[in-house]
């Protein structure tokens, strides 16, 4: 019987240690509104990696989870477009990067469901910034709104959908190729 005890408790310790672990290195979000169709579906769930941006800076196309700064107890999920230095310009539907170098770049967005319709011009994106963007553009709260998010603000990359089982699998980051 002491044995059994023994057993059962170290079984429960471990368990405990082990979400306690995927909690603080990857937790599970639910996506909440339209923001990201089709990309990501209100009530998704998603695990995020919490320790990707510890080894490398934050690509464009990576969609991550963060605090708004106008926001700061809401987790937000978005694309990042825009990296620290550069600027932001939307035109006939079509995001154009204006590079640190002075060249204009736009993008190619193949999982956008429509382009944005209203027209947007930023200024330059602050040092250990991003500019970003939700893939639904006529229904997003975004970077269109005034604000960026600073790097302490990211929570984590979108990893792992695991809730509705339709939608398992890896996160597809697009690159949001540049020509």
């Amino acid at each position: 019987m002491r044995a059994f005890l023994r057993d059962t408790i170290t079984i429960i310790v471990i368990a405990a240690m082990i979400v306690a672990g995927q909690r603080a290195i990857a937790p599970k979000i639910v996506v909440d509104g339209p923001s990201m169709n089709f990309t990501l579906h209100n009530g998704q769930q998603i695990v995020i990696n919490k320790v990707v941006y510890r080894f490398h800076q934050p690509e464009r196309g990576d969609i991550i989870v963060f605090y708004p700064p106008n926001n700061g107890k809401e987790e937000y999920i978005k694309r990042i477009i825009g990296l620290p230095g550069e600027s932001v310009e939307i035109e006939g539907g079509k995001v154009y990067i204006h590079k640190k170098d002075g060249t204009i770049l736009p993008l190619v967005e193949s999982y956008l469901a429509e382009p944005a319709r209203a027209p947007f011009k930023g200024g330059t994106i602050p040092p250990n910034e991003y500019f970003v963007l939700g893939d639904n553009r006529n229904n997003s709260s975004d970077s269109r709104g005034g604000w960026t998010v600073p790097f302490k603000n990211i929570m984590g990359k979108a990893w792992l959908s695991v809730w509705p089982p339709s939608r398992w699998g890896l996160v597809v980051n697009y690159l949001a190729n540049e020509q």
